[in-house]
């Protein structure tokens, strides 16, 4: 398969991921006006798709070392279609949560599949520039997303995201339908039995080098996890922005993660993976200091809310292509299971901060810039306790 056709189809399968949150992000205050419930339980719509898709990883790529990346993802595909019309049918908060983990289980499915295919077929070097080029490609679904999703609440309500999602998802079922070769060239039969694939996450969590990675790949999702979560109630309920210019304003925010991606590729060569992962913390860190003091100071302005969700996606742009190349480094012949532990680890993270901010919201951005800089100094406290583990996986 030529490599433009499948970074084409992998662009398509990681894009998944954002535009299950992003589409939607819009629509959150407003369902919790249409179902009568408080904002914590709608948050359950973004914890429970988090656990889903932490969960289904550890099964997914298993099952892709087992039967092949192929068949895997399609069947991961077809889920996800599934679950993104049931979530726009729902006709209560409870079964939207329900529907939503369902369409995390599909979601995380295709991402997955996709990191043990870059895994297959490129070096840890390589694999590292490839997924920092298809995070560039999926900057731009990134940055439509949440414009996009605004003016489909605006215009038609929060089931029209869902639609889109059932859309998107049917067109790249048909793409890797006709177009994806089977690349796992060494199936394992014994990949799912129950005793090998618990020693084989033995093997991974026993592994220095892949928490090297995973946890700054955790830490950093869990960072900005914080706008995924909060910004909407942010920009929308305390600095009083439109629904509809709310997409505009998190879509600024999300160029830095564009903008991130773009500059990974050009420092993996450079300078390598651990420095790059480096880099991405310490301006991460700045970046939480600075929304924690200039809230402490009562300062607080949209524009400064879109300055400080920039600088921790650029940040994520530099940290994740190389977190998910490394952790999976060192198992060549486990490469779904390791992208499948790196997913659900890499998923507490947000899990964690998705709850957090829940209960956390009170009315202004403090909780935001609390969390926020919790959680990018611990990112920063962990690259530099394992950085003689990061330089394993190269």
């Amino acid at each position: 398969m030529p490599e433009h056709i499948l970074l084409l189809l992998i662009t398509g399968c990681f894009m998944l991921q954002p535009i299950s949150t992003d589409l939607y992000l819009a629509s959150l205050p407003h369902l919790v006006t249409e179902f009568q419930v408080t904002p914590a339980v709608v948050a359950q719509t973004l914890s429970l798709f988090t656990i889903g898709f932490g969960v289904a990883q550890l099964i997914s790529g298993p099952l892709s070392d087992r039967f092949g990346r192929r068949p895997i993802l399609l069947g991961g595909l077809g889920i996800y279609i599934v679950a993104s019309l049931a979530c726009a049918l729902s006709p209560s908060i409870t079964l939207l949560i329900a529907a939503r983990f369902l369409q995390a289980v599909g979601c995380c499915t295709g991402l997955v599949v996709s990191r043990a295919v870059i895994r297959d077929c490129y070096t840890p070097a390589e694999g590292a520039q490839r997924i920092a080029r298809v995070s560039n490609y999926m900057g731009y679904a990134v940055i439509s997303g949440p414009i996009v999703g605004a003016q489909l609440q605006a215009h038609f309500g929060w089931r029209a995201a869902f639609v889109l999602h059932a859309l998107l998802s049917a067109a790249t079922l048909v793409f890797a339908w006709h177009s994806l070769e089977e690349t796992n060239r060494n199936k394992n039969p014994a990949a799912t039995a129950l005793p090998p694939l618990l020693k084989t996450y033995l093997d991974v969590a026993r592994t220095p080098a892949f928490w090297a990675y995973a946890l700054a790949g955790s830490l950093g999702y869990g960072t900005i996890f914080v706008f995924i979560s909060g910004a909407s109630f942010g920009f929308i309920k305390v600095l009083g922005i439109s629904t509809a210019n709310y997409g505009y304003c998190f879509s600024l925010g999300c160029a830095g993660y564009l903008s991130g991606s773009f500059l990974c590729r050009r420092l993996l060569p450079r300078i390598g993976m651990e420095k790059t992962v480096d880099v991405g913390a310490k301006l991460m860190l700045a970046a939480g200091l600075s929304f924690l003091l200039t809230t402490a100071a009562g300062i607080q302005h949209w524009l400064l809310l879109i300055l400080f969700q920039f600088g921790c996606m650029f940040s994520h742009g530099l940290i994740f292509p190389a977190a998910q190349a490394g952790s999976i480094a060192p198992f060549p012949q486990k490469a779904g299971a390791a992208a499948g532990f790196f997913g659900a680890f890499s998923i507490f993270g947000a899990l964690v901060v998705a709850n957090w901010i829940g209960i956390s919201l009170d009315g202004t951005l403090w909780p935001l810039a609390k969390i926020c800089f919790v959680m990018s100094l611990l990112l920063v406290v962990s690259v530099k306790l394992s950085a003689r583990y990061s330089r394993i996986a190269r």
